[in-house]
């Protein structure tokens, strides 16, 4: 039985609300990966190995921590700023500290500056890849190694970048399995 106007138009309003309901639920999936893939949005890459080539020319990279509100960790760059040659493999560190009386887990965003570097910045290793999980008073160095892809110096925005910004922010996340017992355990024992 073919739909009537009114049910043919709640019909068609049910379907858009749908494929718009469907399409805001996608956008995010596909915009992360589509930030990761082009470097857009200053997302740098992530890649198994360094460059096999290394240019003569140097670029400074700066380094900046910062902790989302709540996060109740601290958390900075061991050393602010490094130069290396273009292609060249660097390793940073970052130093966290849990001063709590509980297990914390964290994730780390990240993001380079100036976007048009994001492209360019290549992640081989790198903490912010899984959780954290520090454990009351514990202190880490999380390392993160990286180069600055030589293609930088051949694009139209790119080759104007001298120096690069590596920002990382720490945000708490659930615990995983295993340490939500520990932490149900270290409450207890304090009460």
């Amino acid at each position: 039985m073919p739909l009537t106007g009114p049910q043919k138009t709640v019909a068609q309003t049910v379907s858009v609300v749908v494929l718009m309901g469907g399409l805001a639920w996608a956008s995010v999936p596909f915009y992360d990966w589509f930030c990761r893939v082009t470097g857009f949005g200053g997302v740098p890459g992530q890649v198994a190995q360094g460059s096999d080539e290394i240019l003569d020319e140097t670029i400074k990279v700066r380094f900046d921590g910062s902790l989302n509100a709540g996060m109740p960790w601290e958390f900075k760059p061991v050393v602010r700023e490094m130069e290396l040659r273009i292609g060249e493999t660097g390793l940073a560190f970052y130093e966290a500290y849990n001063p709590t009386n509980r297990p914390i887990a964290g994730q780390a965003s990240y993001n380079v500056t100036p976007y048009a570097a994001g492209a360019f910045f290549e992640k081989i290793d790198c903490f912010c890849f899984t959780e954290q999980v520090l454990a009351p008073g514990e202190r880490v160095m999380m390392p993160v190694s990286f180069y600055v892809d030589p293609e930088i110096v051949n694009d139209r925005d790119g080759k104007f970048v001298h120096s690069i910004t590596l920002s990382y922010t720490f945000y708490q996340i659930d615990l995983p399995e295993g340490y939500a017992a520990l932490d149900q355990e270290t409450t207890t024992n304090l009460n």
